[in-house]
Formats: C-alpha cells, structure tokens, sequence
C-alpha cells in the first residue's frame, strides 16, 4: 500500500508540505496549520485559490519484493479526484480525468528497487472551461451556476463530484488528491480484479440460486485451469466447478443451486422495519494448476427486488412500487448527498452516524442522489446490516452532458467499475441513471430553442440509455433501472425515453417543491405514485452555526446568514412560510431574534413535512380522481455537507434538527393520521406491519389554557389492515367542537393515538385547527428539567405548567439525540431520554441544556 506520508507543492513550488493520502490538498492544508478552515465563514470564496492552481503529489518508496520474481506489477489507483498526469521514475504511465473510475497502470517494465512516484494534478476548473471552449459541436447547458452559489462554472464537463463546484445547499471546494486507497500489486500467472455474489429465486421451481462472479486478469500466455470451490457453510451447501482462464482480462460466472429443501430455510435479507438482515458467510477458494490458491471471504444475503409498474383499476396510468421478497413496501426515507466537501474527512463513524440515524427515524430507504459520489464500501455495509434500501444514482444531476467519444468512454468504464464495485450489496434496489435531466429537457430548463432540441434529446438517448443502460443490463440483472428521476417509468420509455410530463402524477416519480403556497394544506400536494424528493429548509442549530461564524454573523440578515443560503431567495421563503403560521419574533436583542428564527424555522420545516409525508403515506391504499397509490415518500435531505441553512433533517455532525425527530414519529410502522375536507376531520390508520390489528382509536381534546383534557372519547374494535392505509373516523369539526364543551378552532387542539393488545401502541399525533399565531389561551409556561444518569443513558424529567407546543429540548454540541424532541407537551410531567454518541455527565448536560417552547418566541 501506498498509504500515508506524500509530498505535496503548488504550482510554481512556493508552497511546499507533508500530506496523507488518501486524502486532498485543501485537509493536507489545513493539517498543517497553513489554513483555517475552510467552513469557517467567508473561506469558501477566500480559498478559491487553492482548486485554482496546479497540485504535484509526489513520494519515494522501496519495492518490498523482488521484481524479477513477478510476471506482473501494477500500480493502482482505487480513485484519483481527478484529473492528472502520472509518472513512475520520470516515465509517464498515463492520465486520469474521472474521479469515479479505478486506474491500474502497468509498471512491470519501470519499477526499480527505490522509486519516485508523482501525479500531476490540473485544476479541475482550468480543465472544465478548456474542455468546454474545445466542445465545438453545440453548446452544453448550463454553463454556470447561479451567481447566490458563488460557484464555478462548466461542471458538467468533468467526470467530478458535481456538487464541488457548488449547489444551493453547499460551497465550492473543487478538490485535489488522491482520494481513495493507492497500492502495488504483483502476481504470476493470474490475479482477481473483482469479485461479486447476486442471488436469484426461481419461482418455479421455489429455490435460491447463487451468481458467483469473479473477473481475472490471467498474465500466463497459455489459459490457466483448476478448481473452484463455493461454501455456505450454514446452508450445508458447497459445490466445486472446474474452469479454465483464457489469457487477459475475462470473466467466469458460476452458477450455484442451493437444494430445495434448503432454499426453503433460507432467512431472506429484509428492509428495515420488516424483518432481520440475514446474511451467510460463504468461502469460494480458487485453486489453480498454476501453483497459489486465493480464498474469499464474503457476506452473501437473499432478496429479491421487482420495480411493480401495472395499470391501477379505476386510474389511469401505472403503478409504481417496489417489492421486496414478494412483499410489496412503503419506502420511507430520504435522499443522501456527500456528508462533507472533502472525502477524506468521511470516515466509518460519520456514516455509522448518519446512517443509523436514518434506521432509527424509521426509514427503510434512502436515495443516493446524483450530484454527489458513489459512496464508499463501507456505506453499502452499513445499510446492508441496518437494512436502508439504497436507490443509487449514477453520477449526473441538472444538467446536459456532453457524447463525445471519450467522454463516454470514460464513462463507460466508470459504470461497468462502480455496477462491479456495488452489485452484491442487497441494500441497492434500484440504479437511476441520472437527477432530474429528463425533466430538465420536457420542461426545457435551458430555454434551448425549439429547432434545436433535437440533438439534445439524441444525446440524452445516447449517454443514459445506449451507454449507461446497456452496460447495467450486461452487468447486473438483479435489479431494476430507470434512466431519470422524476420519470414516468414505463410511460417515458414509450415516448422515446423522454416524457412530455416527467412529473405525471399517474406514472413513476415525482419531484415535488412549493415555497409559496401553505404548506399546511394537504391539497397543494401530488397525490403522486412515488414522491422521491420534496421539501423544506431550516437553519441549523445555533451550536453548530457558532462553530463557523463570529459574534457579527449573528443576525438573520447578516452578510454571513446571505453568504450561507445558497438558494435563491431563501431565508425570505422561510420567513414567509413561518409567518403563515407562527408570530415572527421581535426581540430587539439581535442574538436572541437570531435563536428564535432558528428555532422557528426548524419548527415550520418539521411541520411541513410532517404534513405532506403523512398525506403521502394515507394515499397508499386509494384512488381519488384517478391518482393514489403512492408507494415512496423520500424528502429532500437527510443529510448536510457544510453549516449552512438547506434542506436537511440532520445537520452537519449529525445533529437531529426537529424534522429528524418528527420524522420518528411520520415515519412510525403504526401511525393514525387526520386530515380535513370540506368541514370533516378524516383519520386514517397507517400501518407497516404484516398483520391486520384491532385497535382502539382515543381521541383527546384539550383547550390551550388547559391541561385538563375538554373531551377524550375511545372508537374501540377499529380494524387497521396490514400494509395499507384505511380510513378509521369520520365527524365534522363543528360536531366535534360543539361536543366538546364550546371548543373552537381557536381554542383547542386534537391528540390521538392507536392502541392494541400486547403494548402495541402509535406514537400520539396531533391536529391543529387553526394557526398557532391565533390561538387563544397558549399560556407562557414554567418548563422544567432535571437530569439524572442511567447506565449509559441520561433521563430528562420535563415539567410544565401549561400545555407547551413544540418543546425543544438541546444541549449545545455535546453529541446525542434524544428519545422525543419538538413534541407537544399536554401533560404536567414527560420523561425524555437523551442516548450520548459521547462521553458526558448530568452536569454537562444540566449546564448546556436549553429548554424552549413556541411561547418563549418574543
């Protein structure tokens, strides 16, 4: 391995320092103390410097073996950010120019006892402007992002992480280095470059089948004959296959039937919330005429994955649902973006982090969207074991991309890499090839005119469905693939792979995003098939703005609060979608205004997709004018890459904001959910689960100035079907207010819940009825909190006086979540658990910790 201490120097070579690899020039800098960093307020812009010049890596090393001894040495690059010249004792090897691909060189004819090695970086943005003045053909929109992402330009000319020269949630750091891991290897005779497991049911006959997939690349000039042998050993099944490797780079597929009798034991890998992840350690041993055997090592899971897409009796159009084993599921989730600019920072811990955030909200599936990188192993890992579906993007978002001959050879080799790379994870349900491009020509983003559009759409035709598709058909016939999202599915592939409609309510996904209409009124929404991105912003926390910023930053409508929203006009939506429902606050303490829109913000966003989630997941099980059935919702964004307002419900270091906590809560496997129409109140009872339950629904009412319940009232024996979402209660709001004792709208509030036999139990939902701005009898509250240790964990006892609406409970940058957060408090006393991610202590905590509900607004 070529791990480790590099040297690194700028262009000219006045700037000269020792740098890990794998790792970038910008960590290299900061590690050594030669910058700030680079999230810190304005460094975005003040840094641009460094993506500007020309970076050398460079390292001395000693051959730990003889060469004369090996047939074959390669040098390899697992990834290379991303475009360079490289050289080996002053002969160049060759160039990279994609940050996706895997480059192996082959030094068998240049490697000495001590050699020097150096890559030669080019400025990814110097390179993207060249290549595109030397596209000649037709131009490639868009050709800069707007200007409030003070980003560069011309991105969609190089095969880099799309979002590193800008987004409207992120900065721009166009990085340099050597991001992944780079080694020497050396063989004789042959040598395995991948290796991959995909399982297959066959219906007819009720049995599991194994793929065994292994590319070699066989050095001798004569093919190379033995044995290999497969073990489960947990399923009792093993199997030896002769074979014979031709000389070069081929590939051997091995077919292994496991018997039926222990197919039918066989524990399938299952979503999150739907059953285990069961996987089986299986041994495949390569033992070759040639002399050294190899033995592998792996993980194999079971499952199946169909993309559903049927007519629907009563509604035009086609469904759009996955099935996992058979089983039809709800996904529920989000969409991924990179967790930091700068790869390297991204270790095994932030994505542990992250991702087990995302299984313990009750998500079962996340989109890897196509804007950022395809995530390393240890990603796939994870969501493997916690059981997240993975809807995994090829690597190109909101643009045109340009076919010329080596730009899509390129890019073919970075799909057969990465579909190699990634098709044994079970996690990974569905390849897409692209973000948001095919609506980006239906609805004509770039103002092409009319008599143009043909090339472009020829050129879609030819990158996503006769380059990217037909290699993803060749290489992975596991699973399915859609070429764009939003797509109508099958319906766009009719049309010539690209819709009229893309956002057709009737045929595949949807991409959903209003700013101005309110977003407590369920029927602004798509009564879609799958809704795959929607959303709100928010600001994060102030402990974590704090880390970036100085005391001036402090304001809402600082220089620092516009340099961070990078969406247009954002912080102005925010305000105006809070004042819908909330009185703006008015201390005259800038500091204080500045926390209380904080928390404001994180309220409304939480709110609002609380309330468009819960109408997508009670749309599962109906038709109404022909649209329903909607089988996905995944808003718009888990996860942050910066401190910066956006769109996420986990801020950067994995911080829940309050979307996060409600997110537990909407996403629940059992969830009773109210809506109104025309004067009645609907409640809906949601559920996840396998089997049907009978449950009672309790309803209780509460005026504002009470914590004394008005009226509670038990509908018992309601029957809540498995997998779907009926409808449980039915009453007009006058009935119900006059019912309960002269409640208005103004001066009360609905809680219910579900509750079952055996402590089965949904969490409590509420139903406002009217703003909270207009509410009348919101008394300010005494809230109180004492702290106590158990075990690992850390209990709050909460205590309040009057009913408090979204109490938030935050302890600054100490690391944890708690059991429930931003909840309405209609009882006197709460217990609230907070699970650490670090050491702390109850003094810690009782000194950091800062109690707030929407009356402490002023």
């Amino acid at each position: 391995s070529l791990r480790g201490s590099w040297r690194l120097r700028s262009g000219n070579g006045s700037v000269s320092l020792r740098a890990e690899v794998p790792g970038c020039v910008h960590t290299a800098l900061l590690r050594r103390g030669l910058i700030q960093d680079p999230y810190y307020r304005f460094n975005d812009v003040m840094y641009r410097w460094i993506s500007l010049d020309n970076w050398t890596y460079s390292r001395t090393f000693r051959t730990p073996f003889d060469v004369r001894k090996w047939q074959k040495v390669n040098l390899v690059f697992e990834g290379v950010d991303t475009v360079a010249q490289i050289l080996l004792n002053n002969v160049t090897l060759g160039r990279t120019d994609n940050m996706f691909n895997r480059y192996s060189f082959d030094i068998t004819s240049v490697i000495q006892e001590v050699n020097f090695v150096e890559v030669h970086f080019l400025s990814a943005i110097s390179y993207a402007a060249e290549q595109s003045r030397c596209h000649k053909a037709h131009s490639i929109p868009p050709a800069c992002p707007p200007p409030v992402q003070k980003g560069e330009c011309h991105v969609n000319f190089i095969r880099k992480e799309q979002c590193s020269f800008s987004w409207d949630w992120g900065p721009s750091f166009p990085t340099q280095g050597i991001w992944k891991d780079v080694r020497i290897e050396a063989y004789n005779h042959y040598h395995l470059i991948y290796f991959s497991l995909t399982p297959f049911f066959e219906k007819t006959t009720q049995q599991w089948c194994l793929e065994v997939e292994s590319i070699f690349d066989v050095v001798s000039s004569k093919p190379v004959a033995g044995l290999v042998t497969v073990n489960i050993p947990k399923l009792q099944t093993q199997q030896t296959f002769s074979v014979k490797l031709q000389p070069g780079e081929g590939s051997i597929v091995l077919l292994v039937n496991i018997n039926k009798v222990r197919s039918s034991a066989v524990e399938a890998w299952w979503p999150n919330g739907h059953g285990k992840q069961t996987g089986y350690n299986i041994t495949t041993t390569f033992m070759m005429e040639a002399g050294y055997q190899i033995e592998k090592f792996s993980k194999v899971y079971f499952r199946t994955v169909e993309l559903v897409q049927e007519p629907i009796p009563g509604s035009p159009g086609l469904s759009f649902y996955f099935r996992i084993n058979g089983r039809p599921i709800f996904i529920k989730g989000s969409n991924w973006i990179p967790a930091d600019s700068f790869q390297d920072r991204v270790t095994y811990d932030t994505l542990r982090l992250l991702l087990k955030s995302a299984a313990d909200a009750n998500m079962n599936a996340l989109r890897v969207w196509g804007g950022g990188v395809y995530e390393q192993d240890e990603f796939y890992d994870i969501c493997d074991e916690i059981g997240i579906m993975i809807w995994q993007d090829f690597m190109f978002a909101c643009a045109l991309y340009p076919t010329n001959q080596n730009y899509l050879e390129s890019v073919r080799a970075e799909v057969s890499h990465q579909v190699r790379r990634l098709k044994s994870h079970p996690s990974i349900i569905l390849w897409s090839g692209n973000n948001e491009n095919e609506a980006a020509l239906a609805s004509n983003w770039f103002s092409i005119p009319y008599a143009d559009i043909g090339v472009y759409i020829k050129d879609y035709v030819t990158l996503y469905v006769k380059n990217i598709r037909e290699i993803v058909l060749r290489e992975d016939k596991s699973r399915p693939f859609v070429a764009s999202s939003p797509t109508n599915g099958l319906e766009s592939v009719k049309e010539g792979w690209l819709s009229r409609d893309p956002y057709d309510t009737h045929y595949g996904d949807t991409h959903f995003y209003d700013y101005n209409s309110d977003c407590w009124n369920w029927t602004v929404y798509p009564k879609t098939r799958f809704a795959s991105e929607y959303g709100f912003q928010s600001w994060p926390s102030f402990s974590t703005i704090e880390k970036v910023s100085s005391p001036e930053d402090w304001s809402y409508t600082s220089n620092f609060s516009l340099h961070r929203q990078h969406h247009e006009g954002g912080n102005i939506q925010m305000l105006q979608e809070t004042g819908r429902h909330f009185k703006l606050p008015q201390s005259p303490d800038p500091v204080k205004h500045f926390k209380d829109m904080i928390y404001l913000t994180q309220v409304m966003q939480a709110q609002c997709i609380k309330t468009e989630t819960e109408f997508y997941r009670f749309s599962q099980s109906e038709i109404i004018n022909g649209e329903g059935h909607t089988m996905g919702a995944l808003y718009w964004q888990l996860n942050d890459i910066w401190q910066a307002p956006s769109w996420a419900s986990l801020e950067y270091g994995g911080k829940w904001k309050l979307l996060h906590y409600f997110a537990q809560n909407f996403f629940a496997p059992l969830l009773p959910v109210a809506y109104e129409d025309k004067g009645m109140l609907h409640i809906y009872g949601v559920s996840d689960l396998h089997v049907d339950h009978k449950l009672t629904l309790r309803v209780v009412v509460y005026t504002w100035r009470s914590l004394e319940p008005v009226c509670t009232f038990a509908k018992e024996g309601v029957t809540v079907k498995a997998q779907s979402a009926v409808p449980i209660y039915k009453e007009s709001i006058s009935d119900l207010l006059q019912r309960c004792r002269n409640c208005t709208r103004k001066s009360c509030v609905i809680t219910f819940c579900l509750v079952g036999e055996d402590g089965l139990q949904s969490p409590t939902n509420h139903y406002f009825l009217s703003s909270l701005k207009d509410a009348v009898g919101l008394e300010k509250t005494q809230l109180s909190a004492s702290v106590s240790q158990q075990d690992d964990l850390y209990i709050f006892f909460l205590q309040t006086t009057a009913i408090a609406p979204f109490v938030s409970l935050d302890v600054g940058s100490i690391k944890g979540r708690f059991s429930d957060n931003g909840f309405l408090m209609t009882e006197k006393k709460k217990m609230v658990v907070f699970y650490p991610w670090e050491p702390t202590s109850v003094e810690e905590l009782e000194s950091s910790l800062i109690l707030t509900s929407l009356l402490d607004v002023v």
